[in-house]
């Protein structure tokens, strides 16, 4: 890691989450942009979440976005549902490997056991856990061997297969994991990997220690953190203007943060607490690059909170959002409540 520290304002660092979480401006819809759109993966604990961090990042998308043949859905960081690249399984599966032998030892056993149960087979989880005699939420530690997809449509359990194995050393996985929580949370921390990726502090320190070298240490306001080298440029990019309105779901890569992270973003102790909740976190409301506000959806009514008051231009940009909600089975046009 690198001595000299660069001082980053909190301007520079959202400015470049922003750009860098796809939010400045859609994409076309295409595998690249599914696979720019889900770098560090999409939370999907929240029914559908992953469909609408997709819409605030691609366009024409839609309520089966999520089922794209470039994307899978398996148990990932902190073993919550993930919908994640195809090609990068290995990355959100073996890079949350356990960094022990037994830790190892337990998972492939799990996945042992359900590839022959299973026998080619799908099944809800909670069928295949009774089969096998185990707790069902057990079998979320199998996913980390990249041998387990599942399949979940926010109303029924899970249904899971297998898959064979990643040809990837998990070492290599971990790295990369941390390269893409820099990329898309950065800067970062040790710490911050390990809260983010649910995995031991040892494998975190291990897998920082192993990007040695491609780090440049940097002062925030605040703490101290570290940011890619390769990402410095970006950083010192102001790029182009934020998205006028973006309705995030619960959990999106854009706010799914911990600790002074949290302060960054928002500066207002009060309107942490009403965005990071100490249960089901609401959505946040983005405009022109802040976060305004949180919103929650009841079927095709979508209430918003706001935290300052805003222009009607501002309040139709928001409205315009919600109406395109790409939301499965809706009857009619989503209605928006103002709550402010």
């Amino acid at each position: 890691m690198t001595a000299a520290r660069l001082d980053l304002t909190r301007e520079e660092i959202l400015a470049y989450r922003l750009s860098v979480n796809g939010l400045a401006a859609r994409r076309p819809l295409n595998p690249t942009s599914l696979r720019g759109a889900a770098w560090a993966g999409l939370q999907d604990s929240m029914p559908r979440a992953a469909v609408l961090s997709l819409h605030a990042r691609v366009e024409d998308t839609g309520p089966a976005t999520w089922e794209d043949p470039s994307l899978v859905q398996l148990w990932g960081p902190r073993f919550s549902a993930y919908v994640v690249p195809a090609r990068d399984l290995a990355v959100f599966s073996l890079g949350r490997s356990p960094g022990t032998a037994k830790g190892r030892r337990v998972a492939e056993d799990l996945a042992d056991r359900l590839h022959a149960f299973l026998d080619g087979r799908r099944m809800t989880y909670g069928e295949a856990g009774r089969g096998l005699g185990e707790v069902p939420n057990r079998l979320r530690y199998a996913a980390t061997t990249g041998r387990v997809l599942i399949r979940w449509d926010g109303a029924r359990l899970p249904v899971i297969w297998t898959v064979p194995a990643p040809e990837v050393d998990p070492g290599e996985a971990r790295w990369e994991l941390a390269r893409r929580y820099l990329t898309v949370f950065g800067p970062g921390t040790a710490p911050g990997f390990v809260r983010w990726a649910g995995i031991a502090p040892a494998d975190g320190r291990a897998a920082f220690d192993t990007l040695a070298g491609s780090l440049t240490a940097v002062r925030t306001p605040v703490g101290e953190s570290w940011i890619l080298t390769a990402d410095e440029p970006a950083f010192r990019s102001r790029g182009g203007p934020a998205a006028s309105a973006r309705l995030l779901p619960s959990g999106d890569a854009y706010f799914l943060l911990w600790g002074a992270d949290r302060d960054l973003l928002v500066p207002a102790a009060d309107h942490r607490r009403e965005l990071w909740t100490p249960r089901v976190w609401p959505g946040a409301v983005l405009v022109d690059g802040e976060i305004v506000g949180t919103w929650r959806r009841a079927h095709a009514d979508v209430a918003i909170a706001s935290w300052r008051p805003l222009s009607r231009l501002k309040r139709e940009a928001v409205e315009i959002e919600a109406d395109a909600l790409p939301l499965p089975d809706l009857r009619h046009r989503p209605r928006v409540y103002w709550d402010d």
